[in-house]
Order: structure tokens, then sequence, then C-alpha cells
């Protein structure tokens, strides 16, 4: 692929990339550069190369290879388990499923030596089973399909938004309003390809949060129940941010080493997950444990905590608050 720059002078490569070629992230380009598959008139330069009226650059990007799943003793922690779905409580720091750069170590290679390979195959050869995802920094709930018929059934119900999802997070200020809806459109950040934004409507898509202040600490920090409508990529933080108080410990949306209180991680923690069973039909609510990084805020309000685990989803929330 070949372009020719015509905007601004000055401005850097990598930016001028990212902007230009979204399907790429910022950092795959950058590696991208590094190895040579990146040209500017025809030789290699950094990333931070600046850019003038007339240059000429040729992109290659080498074709992914096929990442080999491999079956891993990883201990799990496991919610619920049949012949059809798994539910578990996925630990801070796991990824998902593997990926440049996480080929092991991932959920999906704990499951797949868990269930013994017994997973959904539709997902995607380097994602069996998997309906949804986590961040690598949050911890909790999570199904798993090990059937195809439970993985579309799943599937569906989480695009109906039929699930009910509760998080318990903890930001670095009070919000204005103890109970709050936010409701906007959230699409990549055209530059810092990691991060997500709020955007204009017809540039990205939905994202519905509901908030709830449970508790606000001396130090000002908070922690909120958030109740998810939709599923987006970094929705709760992003939203979070938005809203002026971004989550304590969250290396892209906030500054930590700035923030009052210092913790070990991203203070995010998918609580208690609520589903109809694929095959029975029956509801299923479940409940990760809360990590005792969260206790110092969830210890003061433990009566309210054990109000909300009454509640079959967020629908009936109002008569709580």
């Amino acid at each position: 692929m070949t372009l020719h720059f015509d905007g601004a002078a000055n401005q850097r490569l990598d930016a001028y990339l990212a902007a230009k070629l979204p399907e790429l992230s910022r950092s795959k380009i950058q590696a991208l550069i590094k190895e040579g598959h990146i040209l500017l008139n025809g030789g290699k330069v950094k990333a931070r190369a600046s850019l003038k009226s007339g240059d000429e650059l040729t992109v290659e990007v080498p074709e992914e290879t096929a990442v080999e799943l491999e079956a891993q003793d990883i201990p799990l922690s496991v919610l619920h388990e049949d012949r059809e779905i798994i539910i578990l409580d996925k630990a801070h720091g796991m990824v998902v499923h593997p990926a440049a750069g996480n080929a092991n170590g991932t959920l999906v290679n704990a499951l797949l030596h868990h269930c013994a390979g017994e997973l959904a195959s539709e997902g995607g050869e380097e994602r069996p089973g998997i309906v949804h995802r986590l961040d690598k920094d949050t911890s909790g709930c999570i199904v798993a399909a090990k059937t195809n018929a439970a993985l579309k059934h799943l599937v569906g119900q989480f695009a109906d938004r039929t699930t009910a999802k509760l998080y318990l997070a903890v930001v670095q200020s009070p919000p204005k309003e103890a109970h709050q809806t936010v409701f906007n459109h959230i699409a990549r950040h055209p530059v810092h390809r990691q991060r997500m934004d709020v955007c204009n409507p017809g540039a990205g898509k939905p994202a519905i949060t509901d908030l709830h202040l449970l508790h606000m600490a001396e130090d000002g920090t908070s922690l909120i129940l958030c109740a998810l409508h939709t599923g987006r990529t970094h929705q709760i933080r992003v939203h979070n941010r938005f809203l002026g108080h971004p989550l304590l410990g969250d290396p892209i949306y906030s500054k930590p080493a700035r923030q009052a209180r210092k913790v070990p991680r991203l203070m995010l923690h998918a609580w208690r997950l609520g589903l109809t069973h694929p095959e029975s039909g029956q509801w299923i609510q479940k409940e990760a444990p809360i990590p005792e990084e969260f206790h110092p805020w969830t210890d003061e309000v433990s009566h309210r905590l054990a109000q909300v685990r009454l509640i079959k989803d967020s629908k009936e929330f109002d008569a709580l608050w």
C-alpha cells in the first residue's frame, strides 16, 4: 500500500497512520515501523518522524500467523458449571483469549484444559467458548459456552440486553449525582488507539450505564455500583472518566500516580452476572467474591450490598434507591 502525505507539516508518522488506518492500533503501527514494514520515501525511519507535504509512505502489513492454542493447567475459580455453560470468577491480570503478545496463560488456555477441549467452536479458532470479554485488569464474572447451541443462545441474550451485569468500581472523586444514567456513543480514539472515547452518535456505538453511589470515603474516593445495559469496550471506564471521576488505578483513563489513594490494581470488578440458562430456561445469577482491595469501601455498605443481592435485574433498582 502506498500513501502520499499532503497534510500539515511536522505531523508525526505514527499519529498520521493511526488516523489514516483505523484498523491498526498505534502500537501495531509502531511495531511495523520498527520492523521495517513501513517506509518513508523508501527508507526506514522512527515512529516519531515528522512528515512534510509530498512524502511517500509504503505500508506492508504481514499476514498474522495463526496462534496454536494450548491447553494449560491454570487454576480457575468456577462459580457454576454444567454440560452447557461455565461461569467463572476471572482473576485480575488474566487475558481472556490469546492474541499477539499473549499466546499463553489466558482464560481460553485454562478453559481448554479444564473442559478437556469441550468448548463451543463457532466463536472463532482463537476464542473457543468465549461469549463476552472482560479487560485484562478487570476481575469477576464471565461466562463461556461449551456447546455451539449455548454460545448462540448466550450471544443473543447479550445482544438483546436481557442479561444482568453489575460491576463495582472505585473512583477517584465523588460523582455529582448519587444516581444517574449515562447514554452516549463510544468509539475508538482516532489517535490513542488503546483508548475508547465518547463521540458523536454517527461515529460510534450506543453505550448505556446506570451508576449508583454506594459510599464516599473521607478522602473523596467513592464506591459506585454500575449496571451495564450495553457492553462496549472500556464502557465503565470511559463513562466514569466522562463524568469527571475516573477509576482508581486506571493506567489508560487516569494518572494513578497523581491519585489521592494508591491502589495495586484497576478498581473494577464484575460483581454479579445474571442470565437465562440456554438449555433449561432458568434464570441463573452468580456472584464473584469481592476482592480484598475493595473492602475498605465495601465493608462500609455491607447492608446495602445485601439488598442489591436480592434484585434480579437493574429494572428493580428504582424501588431500592
